[in-house]
């Protein structure tokens, strides 16, 4: 892209020239718009979800037999929802401004067998590539105990197969992990930010890791041009699968379930605010697509990005999508939140879901940091510097008069708001590489 079409892309977004420059910035989305009126352009519905809901279910036998720490939830993968309140405190008193409501915190960072957000939709498609090829061969039926997967004979089956995808590291963590506890022959393509202990623990999987000295796009049109080279090659595609964006938004309904526990409520007088760090788009618009379908026009989705990746901002707001990246406009998609560092936005879920989300914002690794700190001291917890990336959004959402003119949320409304950022990696970084985190914190 030339200095004249840079220009011209800044007179007429403004918010362009803020990412050129590095600023933390805010984002509100003019166009959004209701449930009723977005839901066409999503494609997808909710016998959809459903449908992956009942698939999870099948395969909870299996994963209780092959992954002991999914035991106590039956073999379900899902976290915990918890209270942060000194956290809310902390990031009160740094900022100098109320947050008002409450503040929750989802600990995808610590969902079972992958830690990270991934273990949704990176698992689920593996399982539903399993359940397809099993059915078809007919060694399968819906109705089956789906345990006796875990068996030589099933191993040896899917070892005529192969799996292959792109990863900056947590996606390919949970595909890798699940796709040779399966039996496939699983390669992952890593981008130069993926961490070391990453590529490591997926070795140790039995698992084949190319490592790529560029970045997370070079990794996945790596990843997908060997794969189309295999007949007997599926490749998980993070910019474009409705199948991995349907596995994140099951989300949705066992997210409601947790609320009601709490005694939540979820109306027009309580709205809930929830905050996801973006990369490709496919996760935190596969959660925000389930949260909206569970709580409709009372659930407002904020997406949050590294200023040195805003791939999705640029994609949405400039209304290119896929076809603009960060580089395009001289940024250079460095970032410590190695799980963001995505130049290009997935075109599928920003077309798809660019009316039903409030906004989004840019914030700095320092300040990433600055937040794992700030939990690791508030609530003893330790996430990854990316999964810190949602909490910047309380504070942005309770002092821009414009967002709460624009959404005419009244006082009393805000009051009984709660906010939820989700936590999506972190529980299984080793603790030398914690201390290094905490460290610069």
């Amino acid at each position: 892209m030339d200095s004249n079409q840079i220009q011209n892309l800044v007179t007429h977004y403004p918010i362009v020239k803020d990412l050129i420059e590095l600023k933390e910035t805010i984002w509100f989305n003019p166009s959004f718009t209701t449930l009723e009126q977005g839901l066409p352009y999503v494609g997808l519905t909710q016998a959809d979800i459903d449908d992956a809901r009942d698939r999870l279910q099948r395969f909870a036998p299996y994963l209780m037999a092959v992954f002991p720490e999914t035991l106590a939830a039956k073999g379900i993968i899902e976290s915990e929802l918890i209270d942060i309140p000194n956290m809310q405190q902390s990031l009160e008193t740094h900022f100098d401004q109320k947050i008002t409501g409450k503040l929750w915190l989802k600990k995808d960072s610590h969902l079972p067998i992958s830690g990270s957000i991934k273990a949704r939709g990176g698992i689920y498609e593996v399982l539903y590539r399993a359940e397809q090829l099993a059915l078809q061969a007919n060694l399968l039926t819906l109705d089956d105990d789906y345990a006796k997967l875990n068996s030589p004979k099933f191993r040896e089956f899917f070892s005529q197969y192969s799996i292959a995808v792109g990863s900056t590291g947590n996606l390919g963590l949970s595909i890798g992990i699940m796709s040779a506890k399966l039996g496939f022959d699983v390669t992952v393509h890593m981008s130069a930010d993926a961490r070391q202990w990453k590529k490591d623990k997926l070795r140790a999987h039995g698992v084949t890791v190319i490592e790529y000295e560029q970045d997370y796009g070079v990794a996945v049109e790596a990843g997908r041009k060997a794969a189309l080279e295999n007949p007997n090659c599926f490749f998980i595609d993070d910019e474009n699968s409705k199948t991995l964006f349907l596995g994140y938004a099951v989300a949705g309904e066992r997210l409601k379930k947790q609320l009601d526990q709490h005694h939540i409520v979820v109306d027009q007088a309580h709205p809930l605010f929830v905050y996801l760090p973006c990369g490709v788009g496919g996760g935190p618009g596969g959660v925000a697509f389930g949260l909206k379908m569970a709580f409709g026009d009372h659930v407002h989705c904020i997406f949050a990005e590294p200023t040195h990746s805003p791939c999705m901002l640029l994609g949405v707001a400039t209304g290119l999508h896929d076809e603009i990246s960060v580089q395009d406009i001289g940024i250079d998609n460095i970032t410590a939140a190695d799980g963001l560092a995505v130049g290009r936005a997935s075109g599928f879920v920003g077309r798809a879901m660019q009316r039903l989300l409030d906004g989004f914002y840019t914030l700095d690794d320092p300040t990433m940091y600055r937040f794992l700190g700030m939990l690791n001291q508030s609530e003893n917890l330790k996430l990854e510097p990316s999964a810190l990336a949602g909490m910047l959004g309380p504070i942005l959402v309770s002092k821009h008069q414009a967002y709460i003119d624009l959404h005419q949320f009244t006082a009393q409304q805000l009051q009984h708001a709660n906010h939820i950022v989700w936590g999506t990696g972190g529980g299984m970084v080793p603790a030398e590489e914690m201390q290094n985190y905490l460290a610069k914190a």
